[in-house]
Parts: structure tokens; sequence; C-alpha cells
């Protein structure tokens, strides 16, 4: 993809056992049994410009965004954002203690005619991890292109991200307990990769689905257990939850009450931090164009509907669901969950598309700053369900 024709996605074959070489690598439980199907036999070509110009674009956007958080989080500004009143104060908390750290997220872009444009952040529990960091790099070894190069140090940042929050909390204890909704392989995977980092920057690590965790808030049992053996309990003070902050609140929230209530007395911390919620909200992405308007990196993106071409998407919407193209009349629509949330009007931008019509959407990963490019395409509106594809940077 040149910098001369940015609508024209150029590809390269790249075929290869790819489930083999992750097992060669040691990484055997990253691959899923679908991974040979969502993992395409073609790879885009990026020049190094391109490339520098997508990891830099998400680094600049973070720094945006923490900059247009106004001070001291007023009500008006989150209910705005749509958060739940009821986790606002664990908001403030998380917002104003540098302790709380925000590990990672991803940036999902489209590289238009116009340059690069935001589509939007998941800032609280992105996923294609595996992909990303381990799937797409053994895939050049697969396909016999050992020296040649990827924007993709996902799996490094992230070691450092957690080295980086372990040294902001040294009295509590090195143990992490990661949690996912129980039944999902693709979650649980994903924080496979992350306990594999974690461990790399000094943490003893546990994962489980999140109804194995248990909280108590009471005296000397205060605190996040999990069971880690035969009748072998252990607290957790750091605790990573691939588990939306606004899920949690709706389904558990006695439960989430409670974690939230640890963090004020110290007795744990939670990555990704409360106030990810904040950046997750699709009503930011509204808040951010008022603060920058115009700015090259943002589509015009509007709490109303607004004339011409445009992308209706609810507040905290995922998985491309309950996703309305808009022209005058309502063009294409994919169903879902979410449609009785508010939601904001984003400026139509046209994806990027190859010779056989896929379109393509760029995953950029922030961990501290832009880190790895990952690609998705979808000859419709881009999904979780569409297909991964890898990449190699050359010239």
């Amino acid at each position: 993809m040149s910098a001369e024709q940015p609508s024209t996605v150029h590809l390269l074959p790249h075929h290869g056992d790819v489930t083999q070489m992750v097992k060669q690598m040691g990484w055997e439980w990253v691959v899923e049994e679908e991974c040979q199907t969502y993992l395409s036999g073609e790879a885009v070509i990026l020049s190094q410009a391109s490339a520098d110009a997508l990891l830099e674009a998400a680094t600049t956007l973070y720094q945006m965004m923490v900059e247009a958080v106004p001070d001291d989080l007023p009500d008006d500004f989150l209910r705005k954002m749509g958060l739940p009143e009821r986790l606002w104060r664990g908001v403030r908390h998380s917002w104003n203690d540098d302790r709380y750290w925000h590990l990672y997220g991803r940036f999902d872009f489209a590289q238009t005619a116009d340059g690069i444009k935001l589509l939007e952040f998941n800032a609280d529990t992105a996923t294609s991890i595996p992909e990303t960091a381990v799937v797409q790099w053994a895939s050049l070894a697969a396909a016999g292109k050992n020296n040649s190069q990827q924007a993709n140090g996902l799996y490094e940042a992230l070691v450092e991200q957690f080295r980086t929050w372990l040294g902001l909390n040294p009295e509590l204890e090195p143990a992490l307990l990661l949690v996912y909704l129980g039944g999902s392989k693709e979650d649980y995977t994903n924080c496979q990769v992350l306990a594999e980092a974690a461990r790399e920057a000094g943490f003893e690590t546990h994962v489980c689905p999140v109804d194995e965790m248990e909280v108590s808030t009471l005296g000397a049992e205060r605190g996040i257990w999990a069971q880690i053996g035969a009748e072998q309990w252990r607290r957790f003070p750091f605790l990573f939850k691939l588990v939306p902050w606004e899920l949690f609140a709706q389904l558990e929230p006695d439960l989430c009450a409670d974690v939230i209530d640890l963090q004020f007395s110290r007795t744990v911390v939670i990555a990704n931090p409360l106030y990810s919620l904040i950046f997750q909200s699709k009503g930011f992405m509204a808040w951010l164009w008022q603060q920058f308007p115009y700015h090259p990196l943002l589509l015009r993106t509007e709490f109303q509907s607004f004339s011409g071409k445009s992308v209706e998407k609810p507040f905290f919407g995922r998985e491309g669901q309950n996703i309305t193209v808009r022209q005058n009349t309502d063009i294409s629509s994919t169903t879902g969950e979410y449609r009785n949330q508010p939601h904001i009007y984003q400026a139509w931008a046209d994806l990027p598309r190859d010779a056989n019509g896929y379109l393509y959407q760029a995953g950029v990963f922030w961990a501290g700053e832009g880190c790895a490019i990952g690609f998705r395409r979808e000859r419709g509106i881009i999904t979780n369900l569409s297909q991964f594809v890898a990449h190699v940077v050359e010239g």
C-alpha cells in the first residue's frame, strides 16, 4: 500500500503451515482450530513510510485523547459519554491515581485518499492479540520469508507495560489474575498471551473464567481470590479482566461494586482501569472531534445526525453489531444487542480495497505507544469474524 495509491491494497502470496510453525515456536496454545481459515493466504505489502505513519497515528491519537479529558471529570462529561453513574466514583479514582495503568488498546483505522482516519478505539478489552503478536509473525517463517520485516512489537510492548504497572505498585505482591468470559476460546487465548508477557515482566499469573473468581470485602480475607490447585486458593492483588466494564456493571452490579470498592483500600489494582471506559465510549470520538475539529486523523463525528453519508454507531457497541450506514436513508446495517444505546454519527470513510474487492481495515495496537499492525478484510462491514491478514514491510 504505497503513499501514491493509498486506496489500493497490494498483496503478496503468503502460504505455509502456520499452525506447525507456531507449535515449533512453543506457542501451540495460541493456535485455535480456525487459525488456517481466518488467516488469509496473502500478506499486505506496506511501505516503511506507511507503517511508520500508522504507528505514529496511534501514538498521537492516544496523547490527544488524554489531553481532551476535562479536569476533574465533571458529571456532565461522564453522563455525555454514557458511563453508568454507579461507576463514576471508580472512574475518577483510577484517572487520578497513576498506579492504575492502561496496558493496551487497539485503534481501528481507515487508510483513505485523504490520509489515515480514526474509526474507533478499542480501549478496554481489545482482542486479536494472538493473531497480531504471534500468528502473523510465525506466518513469515511459514511462508519462507525469514528475512522479511513486520511492524510488530506488540509482545515486547506488553512486557514493558506490565513491568511498568508492577513498578508503580511495589507494595503489592506480584500476583496477577487474568479473567475472561467463560466459554470463549478466543478470550482465553488472548489472556494466555497476556499472561506470558506478564510472567516475563515479573508476575506470577493465573488465568480462569470470571465466574471462578471470588471476591471478599471483609476482614482478613479481603481481596480477589482464585483456586489455583486442589484445595489451594490464592489472593491476587493485580487483576486483568477481559470483561467489558459496562457489561460487568450491567450483569453483575453487586460484584462489580465490590471489586471497585477494593480499589479504594489499595487491596487490588485493575487493568484495563475503569477510566479506559471513557476512551471505549464512541461518544468520546464525538467529544474528540469537538476538541480537535478538522484534525487530519479524525473523521467528522457528531452526537446528532448530519447530511451526507455517515455511519451510525452505538456508544458501547462491539464486534460490528448494530452499525447503520446512512445517506438520507439507510443503506445497510448489521444486527446485534446494542440497538437501545445512544448513538454517534461518523462521516463515511472509504476503506482501501484489493483487486478482488476486499476492503481492508488497519488495526494498530497501542501499548504505551503505537507498536503493531494487523489487518482485517471483508467485502462489506468489518466484524470480528472478518478474515485476518498478515503484512510485510518493504522499502
